[in-house]
């Protein structure tokens, strides 16, 4: 520490430097018990006045550094004397050359504070010119990415209906013997489906086979290919499936392939007929297809109203030019397309209250 230098432990403890080790306990006693922190809680230099005095003490208690502390003060005072002793003329040359050299120390220390601040100010500059052009950047990327997915929508837009196939209509039955033994002929299975439209009857196959295991034992299910004469009635007959108040209990139906009609799905990609719900377990509908029907007939625009009665909040305008342009191009009527509607939005209803009371249970 530089307290033998620059503060003379014989002047903190008000002693002579002839006093003797009893003399410097005594004095330390009574300085401290005036300096204290604990008497001069409002001072706050006393911590400090009272550390450089336990200094002092520990110093002048300490033979070695004592002794090297008085020859210091030897010097310091003989250097002092013959300072005195100088002429006016040395004295100011001395005085003036300390001066420079504080003037010099301080001179570099500003030009030192002065270049960091410069460089501080020179980060600050380049961190913003940064941030303002990655902000740039960024909004680059977005109105590209606009532009991007406008020419996109664009092009969907643009986009021809698929035309109906030969097998769009065809729906593929899957069902128990057990359960429902007389569907064994097409005109059986016709009959089952008839609530839902008409069906090519001509054009139905059945297979009935056992299975590979037990192949001399009779058939357990059953496996139809049935064609509807309208998409919508097909369509109808699988958002039925495995209904028991539709009289298909235990009748699974799926579109032939297990995957639906490119139309549909160009329907539901452009918004003319919803998008797909999550699976079930069970759904319950109150309707009938010659309900539906009805619905339909009564949900026609008029010139007082812009939507259905029915689900006034499920579908676009369905007389608009676009959806003229599907039925022209797919040849899906305007009646099969209304009741698909119809059927895909109750489906999507009631599936949502089911699920709805399922997480209410």
């Amino acid at each position: 520490m530089n307290t033998e230098v620059e503060v003379n432990p014989y002047e903190l403890l008000d002693i002579k430097v002839e006093s003797t080790e009893q003399e410097i306990r005594t004095a330390y006693r009574k300085r401290s018990l005036k300096v204290h922190p604990d008497r001069n809680p409002n001072n706050a230099n006393s911590a400090r006045k009272f550390h450089e005095l336990n200094q002092a003490y520990e110093l002048l208690l300490d033979p070695l550094r004592r002794l090297a502390l008085d020859a210091k003060l030897r010097q310091k005072q003989a250097r002092a004397e013959r300072f005195k002793s100088y002429d006016n003329k040395r004295k100011n040359m001395v005085e003036e050359l300390e001066a420079r050299e504080r003037e010099f120390k301080k001179r570099k220390q500003e030009q030192e504070k002065e270049e960091l601040r410069r460089w501080h100010e020179t980060e600050e500059i380049k961190d913003q010119g940064r941030k303002l052009r990655e902000e740039k950047e960024r909004e680059l990327r977005e109105r590209e990415e606009k532009k991007r997915k406008a020419v996109e929508e664009a092009q969907e837009d643009d986009v021809a209906a698929p035309f109906l196939g030969s097998m769009d209509t065809t729906v593929r039955l899957k069902y128990s013997l057990k359960s429902h033994p007389k569907l064994t002929t097409a005109e059986a299975i016709a009959k089952v489906l008839a609530p839902f439209g008409q069906t090519d009857d001509d054009s139905i196959v059945l297979s009935l086979k056992s299975s590979k295991k037990a192949a001399h034992k009779p058939p357990k299910f059953g496996t139809a290919l049935v064609p509807f004469k309208q998409i919508g009635d097909a369509f109808a007959a699988v958002c039925a499936s495995g209904r028991p108040e539709r009289g298909l209990d235990n009748i699974e139906i799926d579109w032939v392939g297990g995957k639906e009609p490119p139309i549909l799905i160009w329907l539901k990609k452009m918004g003319k007929l919803g998008a797909p719900s999550p699976p079930v377990s069970s759904v319950q509908t109150p309707h009938s297809v010659k309900e539906e029907r009805a619905e339909v007939l009564q949900a026609q625009p008029t010139k007082d109203s812009s939507s259905f009665s029915t689900f006034p909040a499920s579908f676009p305008d369905i007389l608009s030019h676009s959806n003229s342009k599907v039925s022209e191009a797919s040849g899906v009527d305007y009646e099969s397309l209304t009741l698909m509607r119809l059927r895909q939005a109750e489906r999507e209803r009631l599936e949502r209250e089911i699920r709805e009371q399922e997480a209410e249970d």
